[in-house]
This record gives C-alpha cells, structure tokens and sequence, in this order.
C-alpha cells in the first residue's frame, strides 16, 4: 500500500478525496480505481478499516480495536466482493446474558425457555407461554414496545430494558423498534446470535482485508491527517465523504446526538476466560459486554484479551460510533439530508455520513453501488450523441 505524504507537496490531483477510510471509504476506492479513477483516501486515524481495525496487542492476541465486528450478510454479492480480498474463517457467533447470578442463553430461545422453567420443554410449549406473555400491539412504534410484544414484560425486563438504556442513554420507549427489533426472537434450539445464512470472519483478520483492498495502483492513502487540512493543498475532482454529516456542515443546524464507546483491555495467561466469545450484562455493572474474540478466531496463543465496553454520551473530540435511531433524530437529520442534496460534487457514503445504524455488509453494498452509480454516469457522458 502507497502511504504517500502529500503535505507540503503541489501539483498532486486526483478524480477523488475520500475522507474516511473504513468499509465506505475503502470500497469506493477500489471499485472507482478499478474504474480508472485516482483516489486519495485520507484518514485521522494512523490506521486503514475504521472501526473495524483489528490487530494483535502486546501479549500477541488479535483484538478488534473498537468492539467486535461480526459479518454476516445474506448477500452474495457482498460476499463475492469481498473474497476477491479475503479468505474466510466460517464462525457461529455465540452470546450469553449474565443476570440473576447466572448466565443465560441469548437470544431468548427454547434452551432460554427451559433455564427459565427449569426442566425440559417443547417449542409448542414455549410459543403457547409466549403467547400469553405477550402485549398485544399491532403496530410497534418503539423498542420497548416490539419487545414486549413478542415476549411479553418479564423477558423484556430481564434481558433488554437496563441494557438498551445503557447501551444508547435512552428509554427503549424512546428508541426505533428496529433496535431491539435487530436481535432474534426463536422458540427452537437455535443460539447463534444471528440469523444470516453467511456468517465468517476475514481469515487474516480485518486490516489484512483492508491492505489488499487498497493496493491498486491508482489509490494513495494518507494516514494521521484530517481531509480538510489536506482539501486545501491537493486538486481534486469530486469528494466522497464518510464523516459525521452534521460537522460535515459545521453543525449549522445543531449536533446530531450519538454514542461513543471506552474499552477496557484486560489480558490473561490463559487459554481462554469468557464460557463464550460475548456476554451481555444487562443488569450489572456499567459496562454492556465483554467480548473475547479468540473464541471466534481460534488464535494458537498462551494468553487471551477480554475487551469490557462502557458506553458513554458522544462529545467533540471524540469517535462517534452509533447514530441515535429516534423519531426526534430523524427529523434533525432530515434538514442535514435536504443540505446535502446542494453539494453535486460530494458524495455522502456510510452509516455516519447517512446517519443511520448500518451494518457492515449494508454499508458496503451501499459503497459498491454508489460507486457503480459514479462510473455509469461518466462513461454515459463519454459516449457519442
């Protein structure tokens, strides 16, 4: 990969600034190099893949820098992309809940029902409990209300309630059904936390991904700087912006609210430590999860790192991770969204830039046909009338 320095330089252009250089980033710039476009991608950060950096630590363990990143997609066109990048590593990723002293399988399925019980039972038993445990709601307009519509206020409370509100700072009442609404609810024997018929890990681990991604010819990547510091001193064509969309505009409509995370590393000379790779903590202690990726990575080492998350309040100078899905955020983004539609020569790519809770394999599609979109629209102005 070409980390060429232009600081200082004049005379460099190129087709594209790419600010950012995660999943949306990265995707542009190998599909718009593909495409005989030169990019320049430029990051703040000293590392490419964004949040989904991942890299071994001192004692050697390879950990996911900024929470774990679980892929899973049902769509073979992302998979088809990214192979080209990546072998794969096939995981079932495996979550427990600890509350009441005890863990918890999660989420709630048949073996959930029979802890709760405590003795064997059928799913024909469990959807006939369910179904007098629920709230009958037609329409959920929130999470909580999706929650106890499906399982009813005892399960919800135990397992949803004091973690939503430490995970987004906020009442579930006041949240998207789709937040909670993301974990499934099964009345077989099924635990695997997702659903999605592919689910793996890139066998050499994110940032090897990342590395191959960007080392077409035509891509120059630019860590430790801010774009707009860099904006100024190179020629460019049009921008691809995959930032927060609100300091995008200079907050000119006030800050959009998000969430940010603080890890917590702690390294063990063990095998390994957690009984499974994530376990929720619902009920205790500030932190929501801790997760051990060597449970998903099968890493041959002597030591193992449990990363602890503590969710926090985002303010500048922080990493803004999450978008807050509310109906009062949706509105707020709105006018940012119709701002945007002024700028034809900046593109607006990702889960900050779209200010919306996107997963990976949502945001590289995103990426790819964005991307398409560009070329297309070149190659039509090229072509004779």
């Amino acid at each position: 990969m070409n980390k060429k320095m232009l600081i200082g330089q004049v005379g460099d252009s190129y087709d594209f600034l790419i600010a950012g250089c995660g999943f949306a980033g990265a995707v542009m710039a190998e599909r718009l190099a593909e495409g005989g476009k030169t990019c320049l991608v430029v990051d703040r950060r000293k590392h490419i893949g964004g949040n989904a950096y991942d890299a071994p630590d001192r004692a050697g363990v390879l950990v996911h820098h900024y929470g774990p990143h679980y892929f899973r997609t049902n769509s073979d066109r992302v998979i088809r992309y990214l192979s080209r990048f990546t072998e794969w590593l096939p995981v079932d990723y495996g979550v427990l809940s600890w509350t009441d002293q005890r863990y918890w399988q999660f989420p709630i399925n048949l073996n959930t029902f029979e802890q709760l019980i405590g003795r064997v039972s059928t799913t024909e038993e469990m959807e006939a409990t369910l179904a007098k445990w629920r709230v009958p709601i037609d329409k959920p307009a929130n999470s909580e209300e999706q929650i106890i519509s499906q399982v009813g206020c005892g399960l919800y409370n135990k397992f949803f309630k004091n973690y939503t509100r430490k995970q987004w700072g906020r009442d579930p009442s006041e949240l998207d059904a789709s937040v909670c609404g993301r974990i499934p609810i099964r009345t077989n024997r099924d635990n695997r936390y997702l659903s999605e018929r592919f689910q793996a890990l890139p066998a050499a681990g994110y940032t090897a991904m990342f590395e191959k991604m960007l080392r077409r010819r035509r891509i120059d990547v630019l860590l430790g700087h801010d774009y707009l510091e860099v904006a100024s001193k190179v020629r460019y064509g049009k921008l691809i912006y995959t930032g927060s969309i609100d300091a995008y505009f200079d907050h000119c409509f006030g800050e959009l609210p998000y969430r940010t995370l603080r890890f917590a590393h702690q390294t063990v000379e063990t095998d390994l430590l957690l009984p499974q790779m994530q376990v929720n903590y619902p009920n205790d202690f500030e932190y929501t999860r801790a997760v051990e990726i060597k449970h998903a990575t099968g890493q041959k080492i002597p030591y193992t790192t449990i990363v602890r998350e503590y969710p926090q309040e985002f303010r500048r100078g922080m990493e803004p991770y999450y978008p807050v899905p509310c109906p009062k955020t949706k509105v707020a983004y709105q006018r940012y969204a119709t701002l945007a539609k002024s700028e034809p020569d900046v593109h607006f790519v990702g889960r900050l830039a779209k200010y919306r809770y996107y997963n990976m394999d949502q945001v590289i599609a995103m990426a790819l046909t964005e991307a398409e979109g560009i070329l297309d629209r070149q190659r039509s102005t090229l072509l004779p009338a």
